[in-house]
């Protein structure tokens, strides 16, 4: 197994029990995740795409951007004896009493950190890794991250985390947060990583109270421990759980191949067209960002076939075709997600990658360019922080770990005017859209008492905005015959 897989925030963390797992998931209980406010109604919107991006915090890619909260210093707290030797050791600042850092403007293929082997790695982002980070609210605990052990010694962080991409690099993602909408306080619904956070967009949470007994109301947090996530994890791979009572259970959790609802029920019950584009895996089959592959009734059932697809460039053919479905989820190749540490091989050479801006220029650009332009909404965002410095602290914590620290996210549509949108969101909110939009109503465990739908970012009594499309490095020809890279996509 990959150190990247299993790494850990090993420091200022209180020892954790872990108990045996199990190879069965519960449903949910009510009142573990709140969710929504908002109004339904009948708006112009009859399509909702949701761009799912990877690993970056608002602060790592809008710092600097006009009108928002960004930031670029960050404040760091005293290293300990252990990692002070290794970033000492590394070449990197040592941090001896709590101080304010600059955040080092890097490239976008620049980011991440190097370990002791000098290998480019993701930042700590799990939920341990986030608390320590989070530091009671300090918002200095960056620096304090290790990254597992390989037996010459702890891999520091050090002061990897307190980064911001160049804006000429994701020059995209600026110019369309220019023209349409920035939202600068969107939260992680969980301070987690790349599962739950996909889970969130489609269940609006993940409590599944495992073993209740055992461990009290639960939900799950962090990854499974195997690949892919979901139903064709391998046999015996196991999840982590967060109790109510905020403890956390790392190991302890089912075999994710879960039952509880999600929207797709909701849209299921009223006939309203989904999909959910993804990729596959180098072995074929779903791949790890497929959130789907992780409900069993959609996995074990038909609409594996004809719902999810593993092939995202589908997507590009239905807007062409006239068949684009009504609420769509799509995520990308590892070397289009913006995924820290992405390598391809260019002749005999490892050469870094992040196509992710191009990538998203080109869903927008085939939208905006095609008759589906003035029913529709499109939501872009990235499904957790990556672990990257964010100067924002979390406006509260609940009982399943959250809220987290922010990601960017942005959203387009004919019926919204440029601005920076200052409402308190989080990945539930996109959820909320979607079901105020069709008025399907809340699930189960996201009664309507909490995130803030996305639709009071929109003005449904303007006349449709013309598009203009947004100028990429690539063309969607690339991606239309890019090969799959067959990475198995992500580490947390």
């Amino acid at each position: 197994m990959s150190r990247r897989l299993w790494a850990l925030a090993l420091f200022a963390a209180a020892a954790i029990a872990a108990c045996g797992g199990g190879a069965s998931s519960g449903g949910y209980a009510g009142g573990l995740i709140p969710s929504g406010r908002g109004a339904s109604g009948s708006t112009p919107i009859k399509h909702v795409i949701v761009v799912i991006q990877e690993n970056r915090s608002f602060d790592d890619f809008f710092a600097t951007f006009p009108g928002a909260n960004g930031a670029t210093t960050g404040q760091a707290a005293a290293m300990p004896t252990p990692i002070a030797a290794s970033c000492q050791k590394k070449g990197q600042p040592v941090i001896t009493e709590p101080t304010t850092v600059p955040l080092t403007k890097v490239s976008l293929v620049g980011a991440g950190f190097k370990d002791n082997f000098g290998e480019d790695n993701d930042l700590n982002h799990i939920y341990s890794g986030f608390e320590a980070e989070l530091d009671g609210g300090k918002m200095d605990g960056f620096d304090l991250m290790l990254f597992g052990a390989d037996g010459s010694g702890p891999q520091a962080e050090c002061t990897y985390a307190y980064q911001y991409v160049d804006p000429a690099d994701i020059q995209p993602y600026w110019d369309i947060a220019k023209q349409y909408v920035l939202a600068d306080e969107m939260f992680d619904t969980q301070g987690s990583s790349s599962f739950t956070g996909h889970q969130d967009l489609i269940a609006g949470g993940t409590a599944v109270n495992y073993k209740v007994a055992q461990y009290g109301d639960n939900s799950l947090i962090d990854n499974p421990y195997n690949m892919p996530w979901g139903c064709d994890a391998p046999p015996g791979t196991v999840t982590t759980l967060i109790a109510t009572s905020g403890k956390y259970y790392p190991g302890s959790g089912p075999f994710p191949c879960l039952t509880y609802e999600t929207v797709r029920d909701q849209l299921d019950a009223k006939h309203i067209s989904w999909k959910y584009y993804t990729v596959g895996s180098n072995k074929g089959g779903a791949g790890i960002w497929s959130a789907f592959d992780a409900i069993k009734a959609v996995r074990k059932g038909t609409e594996w076939k004809t719902n999810v697809t593993t092939n995202p460039n589908v997507f590009f053919k239905d807007v062409k075709n006239g068949t684009l479905p009504s609420v769509a989820w799509i995520t990308p190749d590892a070397f289009n997600s913006d995924h820290p540490a992405e390598y391809q091989h260019v002749g005999k050479k490892l050469v870094p990658v992040d196509n992710g801006p191009s990538w998203v220029a080109s869903i927008v650009n085939a939208v905006g360019t095609s008759k589906y332009w003035d029913s529709s909404a499109i939501v872009i965002l990235w499904d957790d922080p990556g672990g990257f410095y964010d100067n924002a602290k979390p406006p509260f914590s609940d009982n399943q770990g959250g809220l987290g620290f922010r990601v960017p996210m942005l959203i387009v549509s004919p019926y919204v005017q440029a601005h920076v949108e200052n409402t308190q969101y989080e990945s539930a909110s996109v959820l909320k859209f979607i079901q105020d939009t069709w008025s399907l109503g809340p699930l189960p465990a996201t009664p309507d008492v909490r995130a803030a739908s996305i639709g009071n970012a929109f003005n449904f009594g303007q006349s449709p905005r013309p598009f203009h499309r947004i100028r990429a490095t690539l063309p969607a020809s690339y991606f239309l015959n890019q090969k799959p890279s067959g990475l198995p996509l992500d580490s947390e």
